[in-house]
């Protein structure tokens, strides 16, 4: 059943339009004004919101600009009609403009068409596409409002943003509100793949094309067939490949290794980077041409730092989930709360995942957040040591030096280090090799790299 949001002053208009759209079938949820309004979205999204333009707290064009709510229908209305208001709704992608006094007929028809239209083709927003992006910050909202408009295109989408940001959750969400989301989604990390086998994993290879192939095998291209194919760390890939990959952008065709023989791919591609792509063309890491055949459409993904309301949304939901898992009630101290609103998560959504699984372990039944090394308060200054970076340094040498540090500070074990700066194991291996340090670190410390 959809659900609409009544936002006016006129007590008595707003009782007549919810009586009529409980009459056609919707649930209902009023507001005298904006900060109403913002009280019964928090509660409840809706499907449809009939907004007046004029609020005693506020504008209602500027207010819904600045919801840029995904999936939701808006109607404007007004008591003081000029042609400039009704420009001004429908740039702001209303889908109808009522005047007051309102009429009864012509209101009844938007309620009945929008209904129909949200039963028949349910938008993203009224969905379960963007489920598993939590959070309310204006950033998501914007972001979510970004994947809406480009989710129904066969546009190549590129993601940018620091580790952590969830990326993959993000491409997950364009592929379920596309109309390719009863088709596979398959995520592939260009890092985590032998520069060797790569190719065979993408494209798949002939029985005998090589030594070890005893059989045909089929690439991601061909098993996401009719789906979307996730290629994160899109950067690690190897300079030859991505001749390939942009031939196959180009043409829609690839051929598996060991024959010529075409194949259709039919896939929407997308695909994401934890660097700033401009500086890795730069530094020859990602071909030019690449980089804009695949940033028809790019999209930054917030930090947890600009997201300052959603810390602790994402906190709790993380420990309800915990909970569930083991029939537990566990709950947060308002120590913690604070502690974690205060914190800058330099790692991000991954970061304050794994703190509240820390957290959830070592507690009994209150979470305070004093659990000395576990404790956020100590790791917001940094990890023991501290790197200088004068401004100005390029963005290349500055991870170097923050990466080679790190894995001094873990006692050059890989492994803990590719943990600790959020990227994955053959990420780092590749960045050793690139500054020549991977001989120079000493191996026998541990087993676990």
């Amino acid at each position: 059943m959809p659900h609409l949001l009544i936002t006016d002053d006129e007590s008595a208009i707003r009782e007549l339009i919810a009586e009529i759209a409980i009459e056609e079938g919707y649930t209902v949820a009023q507001a005298g004004d904006i900060r109403q309004a913002r009280i019964q979205i928090e509660r409840q999204k809706p499907d449809v919101v009939l907004l007046d333009m004029q609020l005693p707290d506020g504008n209602g064009i500027d207010f819904w600009h600045d919801l840029a709510l995904p999936g939701t229908h808006v109607v404007f209305v007004t008591g003081y009609s000029t042609v400039d208001s009704a420009i001004q709704a429908l740039r702001c992608g209303a889908v109808d403009y009522l005047l007051k006094p309102v009429s009864l007929r012509r209101l009844r028809g938007i309620l009945s068409e929008l209904k129909a239209m949200l039963q028949k083709h349910p938008l993203p927003g009224a969905t379960n596409c963007f489920k598993k992006m939590i959070g309310q910050s204006r950033a998501v909202q914007l972001l979510c409002a970004h994947i809406e408009k480009v989710a129904p295109t066969q546009a190549t989408v590129l993601l940018v943003g620091e580790s952590g940001t969830g990326k993959e959750l993000a491409a997950e969400a364009i592929h379920l509100a596309s109309p390719r989301h009863e088709k596979p989604f398959m995520p592939v990390n260009c890092g985590a793949i032998s520069p060797n086998l790569i190719e065979s994993e993408l494209f798949g290879h002939e029985k005998g094309s090589f030594t070890g192939a005893d059989r045909q095998h089929k690439g991601y291209f061909e098993r996401a067939s009719g789906g979307t194919l996730f290629l994160d760390e899109i950067t690690e890939m190897s300079m030859e490949l991505q001749v390939r990959l942009l031939r196959v952008l180009e043409t829609g065709r690839f051929m598996r290794v060991g024959t010529n023989q075409e194949i259709d791919a039919d896939v929407r591609v997308i695909a994401a980077t934890n660097r700033n792509p401009e500086q890795a063309v730069a530094n020859g890491t990602l071909r030019e041409d690449l980089y804009h055949r695949l940033s028809v459409f790019p999209l930054e993904l917030p930090p947890l730092r600009d997201r300052d309301e959603d810390v602790l949304l994402l906190a709790d939901h993380f420990l309800r989930q915990l909970n569930e898992e083991s029939g537990t009630n566990k709950a947060f101290a308002p120590e913690a709360l604070k502690a974690m609103s205060e914190y800058s998560w330099p790692g991000n959504i991954r970061e304050l995942r794994n703190y509240v699984y820390r957290s959830y372990i070592l507690a009994d039944t209150v979470i305070k957040g004093d659990f000395n090394s576990f404790e956020l308060e100590s790791r917001s200054g940094g990890w023991g040591s501290e790197i200088l970076v004068p401004v100005g340094v390029p963005l290349a040498d500055a991870n170097k030096q923050l990466i080679l540090a790190t894995l001094k500070q873990c006692g050059g074990v890989k492994k803990a280090a590719a943990e600790m700066l959020g990227i994955s194991l053959k990420t780092l291996y590749n960045r050793l090799e690139e500054y020549g340090a991977a001989s120079d670190i000493d191996e026998s410390s541990s087993s676990y790299r």
